[in-house]
C-alpha cells in the first residue's frame, strides 16, 4: 500500500482482508495469531487507527479471539457478584466468630474467678461456695 489516502469502506476491505489471511495462514507479514498489533501490520496501519476509526473491526477480532468488550465486561461483572457474595459470606462469619470470642471470654472470666476462688479455699481451711446460694 502507499500513501496515498484511503476510504473508509477501502481501509475496512483491507483490514478484513488482513484478519482472514492472518486467520488462514497466509498473511505476508508471516503473522500466525491473529491480534489486532498482526492486523495492522498485516494492513499496514498502526492498531491506534484500528481502535480509534475502526472499533467494529477491533471488536470483530476481539469476538475472535473471544475477548470482546462485552464478554469482558460480563465476566467481570459476574466475578463482581461472586466476590460481594463471597465478601458477604466473610464479613457473617466473623461476626459470629466475634460473637463467639466475646461468648468464650465471658467463660473464661467466670472459670478464672472460679479458679482464683478454688485456690483461695484450698490454701486456708476454709470451705467457700463456688456459687452464691439462691434465695
Amino acid at each position: 500500500m502507499g500513501n496515498e489516502r484511503q476510504t473508509a469502506e477501502n481501509r475496512t476491505k483491507h483490514l478484513r482482508l488482513a484478519i482472514y489471511r492472518i486467520e488462514r495462514g497466509r498473511a505476508k507479514t508471516g503473522a500466525t495469531e491473529l491480534s489486532i498489533s498482526a492486523v495492522a501490520r498485516e494492513a499496514g496501519v498502526t492498531p491506534a487507527l484500528i481502535h480509534n476509526h475502526y472499533p467494529t473491526i477491533a471488536e470483530e477480532i476481539r469476538n475472535k479471539l473471544g475477548a470482546s468488550s462485552r464478554q469482558q465486561r460480563d465476566a467481570k461483572q459476574e466475578a463482581l457478584k461472586v466476590a460481594l457474595q463471597e465478601k458477604k459470606a466473610l464479613l457473617k462469619e466473623l461476626s459470629d466468630a466475634r460473637q463467639r470470642i466475646a461468648r468464650l471470654a465471658s467463660i473464661n472470666e467466670t472459670l478464672l474467678l472460679q479458679n482464683q476462688t478454688l485456690r483461695a479455699a484450698a490454701e486456708s481451711s476454709v470451705v467457700v461456695p463456688l456459687e452464691p446460694k439462691k434465695s
